[in-house]
């Protein structure tokens, strides 16, 4: 489901009408682009109440683009008809604020890509500014900590964004992934850790276990079964695509995703497939909060092990 965040820094650059309502055009082609592909599941978050609200630029409102004479008729149809989801906060998980991360681009705060970011979706931008027309775009993140030493972590991360049509080629392999909802569906029907673990194989293929985290998955609430499944799609596509060789580190990620902490490394080691204990620090957080997956990577197989998936080590 590619949800759609609007670069609201990208509607703050000062044009010609005219030049606006042409980068309107092709951002909205861009959408459309990405709903050809998952027209059901696709939604654009912006950052106004809604999208009717929206000020494309200083002093031009949407609606100036949709009555401009040259603006055509089906793409401004077509783009009221798309779900319209804003602002962000209405797609967050419940309970959830972000209020511990921010994101930069060339110094300044972007909501709206690091919402992106965080929620494993897709920038989009008018293309009125050269570093808004491409098909990615690197952020720095800052996230809070609460280790004694380091009030804040930074770190740089790369988003998929778009804002013309030819952009949203580069992405068309993984939107396709997301539109098949046989996964999604799958999971949505699941109520026990144990009936999760069960469907791992066909649900989660490119994924690895170790013998001891199906202990694990049976000891999960059932309140975690639904975002540890997604959590499990999201490391999916992440590995699906990822490239060592290109990427050496790690894949790029669909959510937050880290190693631990020195001080807290030594909760993180786990018997191998082998039986040999290895240190699994890779980790991700699911809600309700304290949950957390730990995993280590295999580059040489292109992928990543699951050994630990519950309440956070220690807490």
């Amino acid at each position: 489901m590619p949800q759609l965040f609007l670069n609201e820094k990208s509607c703050e650059t000062t044009a010609d009408p005219d030049r606006v309502n042409h980068a309107m055009t092709e951002m909205v082609k861009a959408v459309l682009a990405v709903a050809a592909v998952d027209r059901q599941g696709t939604a654009l978050i912006t950052q106004a109440d809604s999208l009717l609200a929206l000020q494309l630029a200083p002093g031009h409102p949407i609606g100036k683009w949709m009555g401009a004479p040259g603006t055509d008729e089906v793409l401004r149809l077509r783009l009221k008809r798309l779900d319209d989801r804003s602002p962000y906060r209405t797609v967050f998980p419940e309970g959830e604020t972000f209020s511990d991360i921010a994101y930069q681009h060339d110094g300044e705060t972007v909501e709206g890509l690091g919402y992106a970011h965080l929620l494993g979706g897709v920038g989009i931008s008018l293309p009125l500014e050269a570093g808004w027309d491409t098909d990615r775009i690197t952020l720095v993140q800052e996230r809070l900590t609460d280790d004694e030493h380091t009030s804040s972590v930074t770190t740089e991360v790369e988003i998929r964004h778009a804002a013309r049509a030819r952009h949203v080629d580069t992405h068309l392999e993984w939107i396709g992934r997301g539109a098949n909802t046989i996964r999604q569906k799958a999971v949505e029907g699941l109520r026990s850790g144990t009936e999760l673990w069960e469907r791992c194989p066909d649900l989660f293929p490119l994924l690895q276990f170790t013998p001891l985290a199906e202990q694990h998955f049976a000891e999960l609430t059932p309140a975690w079964v639904r975002p540890v499944g997604e959590r499990l799609g999201e490391l999916q596509d992440a590995v699906s695509d990822w490239d060592p060789d290109r990427q050496p580190i790690s894949p790029q990620w669909r959510s937050y995703v880290r190693t631990e902490f020195e001080m807290r490394r030594k909760l993180c080691w786990f018997p191998d497939t082998d039986g040999t204990n290895r240190l699994f620090d890779w980790h991700c957080d699911f809600l309700p909060k304290p949950g957390r997956m730990h995993f280590r990577l295999v580059h040489e197989e292109h992928t990543l092990r699951i050994a630990y998936v519950g309440r956070k080590l220690g807490v």
